[in-house]
């Protein structure tokens, strides 16, 4: 691989983003990824439609067309594929970043050198995991796929937030006997205020069954233990099993390149006029900016950082304004 003036490690919306901020700038950045092009919006539920408004999802101020109020997962993907094209960015898919210098592809590995280096890799291939036994068994699934496959099967969903939500409602609609097991006392405030009453009802009629309070303890072919806040233990059958307890960074991606990150919050230490980590011409963007806490950064206000890395002072300043004013729009 030849010397590049930048390289942009992840080609989902933000990594997009940031090739676009550089091209515009002069620069002919290379993106690469250990998946395909907008991996992370691939591995979302087939038929899913965003929450988030088009304008709110769009790049390079190309318009995002869709069919109803929402872009839908088919046509998010034909979105920024479109954007990628018609901008001419370079993409390298299936090209995994694995050290400051290295690359790995299904050639093998390879060197890579370059100006300036940009993560931003995301959260949605580190999934948060129970830690308990049984749970590598092949019908246990971390990313929900499609409620159709469920249909008169016993399913556990494991989770309180939107994703688990939305799959059990999902899952139930699709004919599946569905129960949903979280850890805390109630659903928390975070979950979409069409969902929570949606949710709620189904339980109260007895069509999906909750275990709140609960914590699973082990996965077995058949079925899954779990225990209550009492201390009291419960087998319930499951021949599918979605632990939807969500995702985290790759810190030890981090680690191999030397970023100071804060070991509680994740956090990599960085400049925050121009998002460079503490290893010199390695720049952060997107949900890896926010350590654990990634439900701070999302296309929305993600989009903006490739402007803080190549733009200048002036333009900084109108990101971090453009930024902000996102995440107090949507209260985060």
């Amino acid at each position: 691989m030849q010397h590049e003036p930048a390289i942009i490690a992840g080609a989902g919306p933000i990594g997009l983003a940031c090739a676009i901020s550089a091209k515009r700038r002069g620069l002919d950045p290379l993106v690469i990824d250990a998946g395909a092009l907008a991996n992370s919006i691939v591995r979302y539920p087939i038929n899913m439609t965003f929450f988030t408004t088009p304008e709110r999802l769009e790049i390079g101020n190309h318009p995002l067309v869709c069919a109803g109020a929402k872009a839908t997962r088919e046509e998010a993907l034909k979105y920024y594929r479109g954007v990628a094209r018609a901008e001419g960015i370079r993409v390298h898919t299936f090209t995994k970043l694995i050290g400051k210098s290295e690359v790995e592809t299904s050639m093998g590995r390879e060197a890579i050198s370059y100006d300036k280096l940009v993560l931003a890799t995301g959260y949605f291939d580190h999934v948060n995991t129970l830690g308990v036994p049984g749970e590598d068994l092949p019908h246990v699934r971390h990313y929900f796929d499609e409620a159709h496959l469920s249909y008169g099967q016993d399913v556990v969903v494991i989770g309180g937030k939107n994703s688990a939500v939305e799959a059990a409602l999902q899952l139930f609609r699709a004919g599946a006997r569905v129960t949903i097991v979280y850890r805390g006392p109630a659903w928390p405030k975070s979950v979409k205020y069409w969902l929570r009453p949606d949710l709620e009802n189904r339980i109260k009629a007895g069509e999906i069954q909750a275990r709140l309070g609960s914590q699973v303890v082990e996965i077995t072919p058949r079925d899954v233990l779990v225990r209550g806040a009492l201390g009291n233990e419960e087998r319930i059958p499951a021949t599918r099993v979605y632990p939807l307890i969500g995702f985290h960074p790759d810190f030890e991606l981090f680690k191999r390149i030397g970023i100071v990150f804060d070991p509680e919050t994740g956090r990599p230490k960085v400049d925050p006029n121009t998002l460079e980590t503490s290893v010199p011409g390695v720049f952060v963007a997107g949900s890896v900016t926010a350590g654990t806490k990634i439900s701070e950064v999302f296309i929305e206000n993600g989009r903006f950082d490739g402007e803080k890395i190549f733009g200048s002072s002036s333009e900084r300043l109108r990101a971090h304004a453009l930024y902000e004013g996102i995440r107090r729009e949507t209260g985060e």
